[in-house]
């Protein structure tokens, strides 16, 4: 987890969403939403009569969504410190179930692309979390043998223990410099 980007999505359903007679509580999204495919989630949400109506709209959230983001950066000062000592160590990749055309524009704007020696977004290593894929990709393509997976959601530590990898759950986006430091000793 390197930043809290979730009310954001859940701010740009809300505002997709609301004209379909939709009304999505930050309660459900936190519980049912986070970490499922965007497909499954309208899926669940709209049912068969809506879903043809509302995935069009799919194109507006993921625009609203890049829109924020550049408003402001969703990366915390200590989470952008943190990710610059540990890549003096490690090698590092960013793994997502969003696509890489919400998940790189920010991590570029914020100067930490080349702290990344790969990136897995979307689809681009087979199934979404919680399959192991997009682990198993990510370590391919940094030639890791012993990965830390650092997850805050159900289906992203599904998907990295299910890959055998030691997985850090955090808490939160304030959470992860001082949970990581002390997970690696430093």
């Amino acid at each position: 987890m390197l930043a809290d980007t979730e009310p954001v999505h859940y701010e740009c359903w809300v505002e997709v969403l609301e004209p379909f007679g939709i009304s999505l509580t930050w309660d459900y999204y936190q519980r049912e939403c986070i970490g499922v495919s965007d497909r499954l989630m309208v899926e669940k949400l709209a049912g068969a009569s809506l879903i043809d109506l509302i995935w069009p709209k799919y194109a507006l959230k993921q625009a609203l969504f890049r829109h924020k983001l550049t408003l402001k950066s969703p990366f915390l000062t200590e989470t952008t410190t943190m990710i610059a000592d540990v890549a003096l160590r490690y090698k590092l990749a960013v793994v997502s179930s969003s696509g890489r055309t919400e998940v790189e524009p920010p991590i570029v704007r914020a100067g930490l692309r080349e702290h990344f020696q790969a990136m897995v977004c979307g689809k681009e290593a087979g199934e979404l979390k919680p399959s192991p894929d997009p682990y198993l990709r990510a370590a391919e393509l940094l030639g890791a043998k012993r990965p830390l997976v650092v997850e805050d959601s159900a289906a992203g530590e599904a998907s990295g223990r299910a890959a055998g990898f030691e997985v850090l759950r955090v808490t939160s986006a304030e959470s992860v410099p001082s949970e990581l430091q002390r997970v690696l000793g430093y």
